[in-house]
């Protein structure tokens, strides 16, 4: 039986979004394409018409949660700035969901260990993330140094929050990494000088 093309691309957009969700929540190693697509609502013969192998599939689901980064990115930074948008990275909320939260944090050592093309993809999205964020730093020598800076502080906290999540220490992280990114946005005394 045919189907016609929206529907095969219903079902490959649901392949992505179900994996790009479980790929953050259990890791890329823990996630086997039998689980997703069962919870995808489809079988593992399914799974082949749509990608050729779970390579393909981690790439494009990354592309898809790195998205959705960007426009929250660009929703918190439209309404209130680079402190919103740590104040939102950096929430209990965030912290406690890491299946639909930031790819970087969740991901990070598995990504540096899989195929070039995905480390690439990766790069680029990042790279997006980060100029995002330099637009909307105060005016400084290096912006995108700046917010580097700042995903690299914000990402080490989320990371550090979650592993001992459930305890005073968690929360104890969180605010500490707010304190030292917000502190990364200020412009520095010597460039505000010149």
């Amino acid at each position: 039986m045919r189907y016609e093309k929206g529907r095969k691309d219903a079902s490959r957009d649901r392949i992505v979004e179900v994996a790009a969700e479980r790929f953050r929540g259990d890791g890329i190693a823990a996630s086997g394409l039998a689980t997703i697509m069962s919870d995808a609502g489809l079988t593992n013969g399914a799974f082949y018409p749509h990608f050729r192998s779970k390579a393909e599939l981690v790439r494009e689901s990354l592309v898809a949660a790195m998205e959705i980064q960007s426009q929250q990115l660009q929703e918190a930074l439209a309404a209130g700035g680079p402190e919103m948008g740590i104040a939102a990275y950096l929430s209990a909320e965030h912290r406690d969901n890491p299946g639909t939260g930031c790819a970087s944090a969740a991901l990070l050592p598995e990504l540096a260990r899989q195929p070039p093309e995905t480390r690439e993809v990766y790069s680029e999205r990042l790279l997006v993330l980060v100029r995002q964020l330099s637009a909307a730093l105060p005016q400084t020598k290096d912006p995108e140094g700046a917010a580097m800076g700042v995903f690299a502080t914000l990402i080490g906290t989320l990371q550090l929050a979650r592993a001992v999540e459930g305890t005073e220490l968690s929360d104890r992280i969180l605010a500490a990494g707010k304190d030292a990114a917000g502190t990364l946005i200020q412009p520095r005394q010597d460039e505000l000088a010149s």
